[in-house]
């Protein structure tokens, strides 16, 4: 179906005393109050209360649980219900939705780079319970590094049909912070304008993918600014992984400034698991059920482990989905005590379409992040580029952008070649290179894997080819 259906809007916000219900609960949540008992009545009530809604309102959910037993599914046992896949939204489109899109408060897509873009509007049940999230992740990390006071926010979203700008100005409002949206990948923008804007004002934080992190410093050495002179304090970056290696190396290049994730989710799944300031990202309990899945065969690994991330969404919205396979390859563990938000910890490793063999291993984005991190100061960017070596294997080349003066380049190369000499059993060289290919710039975007790899031994996929139309309109010096 591609036509939007239109229907009159509903005229109370809160129809059915939801969104007071669920207000409780979250509280109780994250005072730590809730009881078990409490959590498992819950998300019992809201499984079978959204399996009804779905199958009541969506076409495709009408068709996809046919013959399934809803009162009998329980949050325990997930296996009678069907799973949901990326290529199941883009076929049906408007039709996963359950009701017509003049019953959301906005309507928000996917960026549609490497297929048909489909549609993820919000209605006031999804913002508020999503947004819940976000509110409370800022306001523990404002107050640890803040105190009292509230810091001026720079929002660096990627595009005016994302939730993200959205998302953080109902946030920031709520905190009674002052926002500014600058965004430097605008034309109408460009870094320039965007550094001179943090300068003025004194923006503090900046949310932003985190190769943004690392463009506006580039940025601003081309343009002549002291980063040490700089008020940001705080990078809350999302979009794409971050692993503990890479936030080290920014806090190197941005010598006053600490990175730490705002926020794991996507446009279809909304707002999966928000960050604490001890660099951890921790689910948002209410709002889903999570299973881990062998991403290779399916097979249920259960709801802790390493796997791909499977969600049963527990709010009733205009698209709540029903064992949505992510895509994500996720570590889910139990929070340690005295952990900074409550929830279990998410450690996002990457998209299952970004593992990449190299050498005598199958390496997670993450893995081969770290490997070329660890220890690193001043690195500005970095590009892997493989390709058939001599022998029949692998030919490793990674460029790395660094900044003049932070650390010693050969030392640093000699480093990162051994490591991943060691992990890959591959030839390795490194390469200290200030032009880096436009496309390290566009993981955002596109994919982690498009941005930061490039793998001669195949044509380009779908995802690299997009990376590449992308990469030419993100010129850092505009």
């Amino acid at each position: 179906m591609t036509t939007a259906p239109v229907a009159p809007a509903p005229e109370s916000p809160d129809p059915d005393g939801f969104l007071a219900s669920y207000r409780g609960v979250s509280r109780s949540f994250y005072d730590s109050s809730l009881t078990d008992a409490e959590l498992a009545g819950w998300r019992g009530e809201r499984l079978t209360r959204v399996l009804r809604h779905v199958t009541e309102r969506s076409p495709f959910y009408r068709r996809h649980l046919a013959g399934v037993d809803i009162a009998a599914v329980t949050p325990d046992d997930l296996s009678s219900l069907p799973f949901t896949t990326k290529d199941d939204l883009r076929r049906e489109m408007y039709d996963v939705l359950s009701g017509p899109v003049s019953e959301a408060s906005i309507y928000y897509e996917t960026n549609g780079t490497t297929g048909a873009a489909t549609p993820c509007p919000r209605g006031a049940k999804d913002i508020a319970t999503s947004n819940a999230a976000v509110e409370e992740s800022w306001r523990r990390l404002f107050r640890a590094h803040f105190g009292d006071r509230m810091p001026v926010v720079g929002l660096m979203g990627p595009s005016e049909l994302y939730a993200f700008g959205d998302v953080f100005t109902a946030v920031a409002a709520s905190l009674g912070a002052c926002h500014v949206k600058i965004w430097p990948e605008s034309p109408r923008v460009g870094f320039r304008k965007a550094l001179r804007l943090i300068e003025q004002l004194g923006v503090e934080v900046v949310v932003c993918a985190p190769a943004l992190c690392l463009s506006l410093a580039k940025a601003a050495l081309h343009y002549g600014y002291d980063l040490a002179r700089l008020p940001v304090k705080l990078f809350l970056v999302l979009g794409e992984i971050c692993t503990p290696q890479f936030a080290d190396n920014v806090a190197t290049v941005w010598p006053n400034a600490v990175v730490r994730p705002a926020l794991y989710g996507s446009q279809e799944a909304l707002c999966i698991a928000t960050g604490a300031d001890n660099g951890s990202l921790h689910l948002s309990v209410p709002n889903y059920l999570a299973e881990i899945l062998d991403p290779d065969s399916g097979a249920v690994l259960g709801d802790t482990g390493e796997g791909e991330l499977t969600l049963t969404m527990l709010v009733d919205g205009i698209k709540p989905l029903i064992r949505y396979r992510t895509g994500d390859l996720v570590r889910l563990t139990a929070a340690p005590p005295g952990a900074p938000l409550p929830g279990p910890v998410v450690e996002v490793v990457g998209r299952v379409a970004d593992r990449i063999p190299l050498g005598r291993t199958l390496l997670h984005p993450g893995e081969l992040e770290a490997a070329i991190l660890t220890g690193v100061r001043g690195c500005l960017g970095y590009q892997v580029v493989v390709d058939h070596a001599s022998d029949g294997g692998d030919d490793i080349t990674v460029r790395m952008d660094l900044v003049p003066g932070s650390a010693d380049p050969d030392a640093t190369g000699a480093a990162v070649a051994d490591r991943l000499r060691a992990l890959t059993g591959a030839a390795v060289r490194v390469v200290v290179d200030s032009a880096l290919d436009p496309v390290t710039h566009t993981g955002s975007f596109v994919s982690w894997k498009a941005a930061r790899v490039l793998d001669l031994r195949t044509a380009p996929d779908p995802a690299a080819e997009a990376a590449r139309q992308v990469a030419h309109r993100y010129a850092i010096t505009t």
